[in-house]
């Protein structure tokens, strides 16, 4: 008991932590600098298909130019981090489903009689699903987490751990080609077409693997959860409800959640016919200058793409304005706006964590730190003498170690796709194999590494409804560690196993050429 004390004592907050950080950082990017630390990769290009050196640096932040970038784009940094205006748009919505008795109500009806490990299976499921809509996820369903394990009689923090470790292990795992899949099937495609040219990645090309995949590991997320991390925190204290209150929203939710429902599905319905191609007047979200519908959808020029978080959210604010309406908890126009900043109150915490962690995230960004070492990595790929499946495992520790420097997907695979893939193809492996392998090993790590972006939402809201005022942000990644671990060996077995036998990956889509 002393012991834990005294750890508690000594725990820095995550604030601290990232500073500390930002200091390391710098005076280490000072010192590989000095020793001039580079690292050159072949960079494929995507007009010629040829190869062109490029040399990776290590640029010193200890230095008068490095300390001026520091102080003129800090404030930028923080103010364009996309995690932050994301954030404050969507808890506006969750604001007001919140405050209006939304939230509750539906939580109430779908885990009143429920089982626990049926609740945290499908909020698993749910989560890993949504990869689909790519980082966003993050945003809405931490917070929604919360609320569900807190309407529900249990911990938040089980439920926030819970969805953070979904979404990451699960951020690779997809039954469809996503934004970035398919990002990165352009780059697998390209450094295949050096050696082969009748290669191709489609929209089912890994369809049979990942549902395998996310099947096991929403088994495996839900009984660590319920068997493991569940046991190890601390016993949750809820505040008393307000029996007058209770009775109020119980008279009138029926007509409440029938009004929310009416306005919900209208809303969706012309959402949904707005992103559907060919029909008359409909996909006007979409941009019809790709080829694939994923990418119409998640383009860089797509309405959808730029609108999304704005959507979501509004959907969201109907929701509760109309469950307000019809339920009586919105009476005037003074109570929808309190309810729009009801999720914003005591945001302060939040606000100085993001801003460390922007800060943190722009200095290794600029230090350039992540791209040395991921081509350092690549090239003790490229000098193995391994083939088949050892090399499929080499290829897979690599990503997982290379994913806490840089966490980026796209930017992680150029540099490895230039190696990995000739490699692969000339072992008679597809790309589509080893794209695979390199989302399960990126999955693993994703939640180990404060240079993540969304990593500070998870750090946040561990905070926000800590009652014991010590999760530091070492605490937050210990959470995960047995998440992380037990997947490992989970997509270890799976490609394994699936190049053992010779399972296709999905529809047409072999993994031998």
């Amino acid at each position: 008991m002393r012991r834990r004390k005294i750890k508690e004592k000594i725990s820095l907050h995550p604030v601290m932590t990232y500073l500390i950080l930002c200091l390391i950082v710098i005076v280490v990017s000072g010192i590989l600098s000095w020793f001039n630390v580079q690292a050159t990769y072949n960079q494929i290009s995507s007009t010629t298909g040829e190869y062109t050196a490029k040399t990776e640096v290590v640029r010193s932040l200890l230095s008068l130019s490095g300390l001026k970038y520091i102080f003129t784009s800090t404030v930028a940094s923080f103010a364009n981090f996309t995690v932050l205006s994301n954030l404050i748009i969507i808890l506006l919505g969750i604001g007001v489903m919140e405050k209006t008795g939304f939230l509750k109500t539906v939580i109430t009806l779908l885990t009143k009689k429920a089982k626990k490990t049926t609740v945290t299976f499908w909020l698993v499921f749910i989560c890993i699903v949504a990869s689909i809509i790519g980082d966003l996820s993050y945003i809405i369903f931490i917070p929604l987490s919360a609320l569900l394990f807190l309407y529900g009689k249990r911990n938040p923090l089980l439920g926030i751990i819970t969805a953070f470790a979904a979404l990451t292990c699960g951020s690779g795992l997809s039954l469809l080609l996503t934004s970035v899949d398919s990002s990165l099937a352009k780059v697998s495609v390209l450094n295949a077409n050096i050696i082969t040219s009748s290669y191709g990645i489609h929209t089912t090309s890994f369809i049979f693997i990942m549902l395998v995949a996310i099947i096991l590991v929403s088994f495996l997320i839900t009984g660590i959860t319920e068997n493991i991390v569940a046991k190890r925190l601390d016993k949750y204290s809820f505040a008393e409800e307000n029996v007058e209150e209770e009775i109020v929203t119980t008279h009138n939710k029926t007509r409440g959640l029938l009004l929310a429902i009416i306005v919900g599905t209208i809303y969706l319905i012309i959402f949904i016919y707005n992103i559907i191609p060919g029909l008359p007047f409909s996909g006007n979200l979409l941009d019809y200058s790709q080829e694939l519908y994923i990418d119409k959808l998640f383009s860089y020029e797509s309405f959808f793409r730029n609108g999304f978080v704005f959507i979501v959210a509004v959907f969201f604010v109907l929701l509760g304005l109309s469950y307000g309406i019809g339920a009586k908890t919105i009476k005037n126009d003074k109570d929808f706006v309190d309810s729009l900043g009801h999720s914003l109150n005591g945001i302060g915490k939040i606000l100085v964590m993001i801003f460390a962690a922007a800060t943190f995230i722009n200095i290794i960004k600029q230090s350039n730190i992540g791209n040395v070492v991921t081509v350092a990595l690549t090239n003790l790929l490229g000098r193995t003498s391994f083939s088949g499946l050892p090399l499929l495992i080499m290829l897979y520790l690599i990503t997982i170690v290379a994913t806490i420097f840089l966490p980026n997907s796209l930017s992680k695979w150029t540099i490895m796709a230039t190696v990995a893939v000739p490699l692969l193809v000339n072992a008679g492996i597809t790309p589509g194999f080893a794209q695979v392998v390199f989302r399960f090993g990126e999955s693993i790590t994703m939640g180990l590494t404060p240079i993540f972006a969304y990593f500070i939402v998870y750090l946040a809201y561990l905070e926000k409804y800590s009652q014991h005022k010590n999760i530091s942000l070492f605490k937050a990644l210990k959470f995960q560690v047995p998440y992380t671990s037990l997947v490992f060996v989970s997509f270890l077995v799976i490609f394994v196993l699936w190049y053992i036998i010779g399972i296709p990956l999905g529809i047409n889509s072999p993994i031998a050429l």
